[in-house]
């Protein structure tokens, strides 16, 4: 098995999805959005019309990506490194896209590869592009193949406190409802499959996490406005169990920011946090 360097600027064949309503509300109680957030959790709430989570972009983008044409890697052995999403738009409630997905790295890391991709996603009824969602694949035992080894994250945090905390806490049922929007992998449910990949129980959706921490972002630096919610990335570096409590710190300058997530116990799950808002 090796991952092929020269897939990189490869694009994949164009892919619709839709949505409905009843999508964006669930998606929204998946990442933990409730009472307080109405406009994201009801469609039919006086004089609060329905909106849609930003971080929606990763269930709906991403499509497209000819992730066949990138080389052989044992699927079993790849975790989700980073995660990052543009807007271009605002998410509407309901719609179609249109998603063009390219390779755009391949990287040896030694004793693991890694794989880059991006996917631009295109109102159908606009004709204009909505967001772009960029992703990387660590996949372990899939490295020394001869290519490069890529660039190198420099990122420091602000020696000061952080401007901004957001606490949530997960519910330990959290992963049942957050699958309904997709992603059924049962590493999130069921227990003995858990237990094959080294955990003692279900662990929580990288992409829940991620969509907890957007919601953070979203109400402590956007005023809970989608509108102004621009980009969003970072890289997961620990896994989270249903049940954990979140802490979302922010340090800000200007229109951009830099964010962490941690659990009560004090470990990193989402590090080398960058956000963008107007």
């Amino acid at each position: 098995m090796a991952l092929d360097p020269n897939s990189v600027g490869l694009k994949g064949e164009p892919t619709k999805r839709s949505w409905t309503s009843k999508d964006a509300l669930l998606y929204a109680v998946g990442v933990g959005a409730g009472t307080s957030e109405l406009a994201f959790t009801t469609e039919n709430t006086r004089d609060t019309p329905q909106r849609v989570l930003p971080t929606m972009a990763v269930v709906l983008g991403g499509g497209g990506v000819p992730m066949d044409k990138a080389g052989t890697f044992n699927p079993a052995l790849m975790v989700h490194g980073t995660e990052g999403i543009e807007l271009y738009d605002e998410i509407p409630p309901e719609g179609e896209i249109e998603s063009v997905g390219e390779i755009t790295g391949v990287w040896d890391k030694g004793k693991a590869g890694v794989l880059e991709f991006e996917s631009t996603s295109t109102l159908v009824a606009t004709g204009k592009p909505l967001f772009k969602v960029k992703m990387s694949l660590y996949c372990r035992g899939a490295g020394d193949f001869g290519g490069e080894r890529g660039p190198s994250v420099v990122f420091e945090l602000p020696d000061r406190k952080p401007d901004h905390e957001v606490v949530y806490a997960t519910r330990e049922d959290q992963a049942l409802t957050y699958r309904l929007s997709g992603d059924r992998n049962p590493l999130h449910s069921d227990p003995s499959f858990a237990k094959m990949g080294g955990f003692d129980r279900p662990i929580l959706h990288g992409l829940c996490t991620y969509g907890f921490t957007g919601r953070a972002l979203l109400h402590a630096l956007c005023d809970s406005d989608p509108s102004r919610f621009k980009a969003m990335e970072g890289r997961f570096s620990k896994p989270v169990m249903p049940g954990d409590t979140l802490t979302i710190s922010m340090w800000v300058d200007g229109q951009e920011a830099l964010f962490q997530t941690k659990t009560q116990n004090g470990d990193v799950v989402i590090d080398q946090g960058r956000f963008r808002f107007e």
